[in-house]
């Protein structure tokens, strides 16, 4: 794999939702790029549609209730959305992997954590028991398990949130692949693990050069180590840009008013400051600009037109009418 070789090309995807209730527009033209070796965060509210996309490229969206409706995801400018099945299978795992958001959820309680390792090195690349479990040790201890040629006969229930995270990392790195999608992998853990596992997938990437997509709404872990930053809002990405630059002056009212929101040493006493209302409903996103209804810089324009990608520099991009303005005012930060 050479450096900075294009990984992964998610373009114009939309997804929906097709329920008893409606159709919920998920992902309203997602698209974004992975580099060999580059960290792109994907931040954004809890339904935004972080991981239905992660979900979409992975090809394990649930069918029904999700279709595909447009866009493309190219893996090395292979179309995956129109490959074989038998294709997605060779792709996933061996070429990219998941680390899931919930590991007690995604490990299988009824198997030991070592032959869930083990099953996937003998079934896909075609081991011996003997090299399988040997393999599986060597990955727990990859991952920092103590005692891993004991650990390796435990179940999940007898792991700590942080060492079955560990566990699932050790997972995904079974079949080495090239690109590792991170969906909140330090959801539920305290502040101490967190940085344990953050530094731990930072080491691994640079040791692999693999390209990661992490999914997050904690801004203090992108900022440590995000190089590129995709944001989301109601199944749109609404602001692309390098991490320097996305902190330094963001280019859209929502991504100003999540770091606005974020408390700061320099402002002890004040009043925090809040997002007001609601993200949409996806059943009934708003015309227009879909976060007007909360955004303080909303004009007449904003809920009548969908404001288009403004680029806004190299490799920058806003959705924001007034995306110039909006940089121009936090400049100075």
């Amino acid at each position: 794999m050479s450096d900075n070789e294009l990984l992964l090309e998610v373009e114009d995807l939309h997804v929906e939702f097709r329920t008893s209730d409606g159709v919920a527009n998920v992902l309203n033209g997602v698209g974004y790029a992975v580099h060999a070796g580059e960290t792109l965060a994907v931040l954004g509210e809890s339904g935004s549609g972080k991981s239905v996309t992660a979900q979409t490229v992975m090809g394990i969206l649930d069918v029904p209730p999700g279709v595909i409706t447009a866009g493309a995801v190219r893996w090395r400018g292979e179309d995956l959305l129109t490959a074989s099945e038998d294709r997605r299978r060779e792709v996933r795992g061996s070429e990219i992997a998941m680390i899931f958001q919930d590991a007690l959820s995604a490990l299988n309680p009824v198997f030991t954590v070592g032959f869930q390792i083990e099953e996937q090195l003998r079934v896909r690349l075609g081991m011996s028991k003997k090299d399988a479990r040997k393999r599986a040790v060597e990955l727990l201890d990859i991952v920092r398990i103590p005692a891993a040629e004991r650990r390796i006969r435990d179940y999940p229930h007898q792991f700590s949130g942080g060492m079955r995270q560990r566990a699932m990392i050790a997972m995904s790195l079974a079949l080495d692949p090239d690109l590792l999608i991170a969906d909140e992998p330090t959801t539920a853990l305290d502040v101490t693990v967190q940085a344990q596992i953050m530094d731990l997938l930072g080491e691994i990437q640079a040791e692999r050069k693999m390209g990661l997509v992490l999914i997050t709404h904690d801004l203090g872990v992108v900022a440590e180590v995000a190089d590129r930053i995709a944001v989301m809002y109601a199944g749109r990405i609404v602001e692309q840009a390098d991490a320097a630059e996305l902190f330094r002056a963001p280019a859209h009212p929502y991504t100003a008013a999540l770091m606005d929101s974020l408390p700061r040493l320099d402002l002890k006493g004040q009043t925090l400051e809040t997002i007001k209302g609601l993200p949409p409903s996806l059943l009934d996103i708003p015309p227009g600009c879909p976060f007007h209804p909360r955004c303080k810089r909303a004009e007449a324009k904003c809920s009548a037109e969908v404001p288009p990608q403004h680029a806004i520099g190299f490799g920058r991009t806003s959705a924001c009418h007034f995306a110039e303005e909006v940089v121009s005012s936090r400049g100075s930060l």
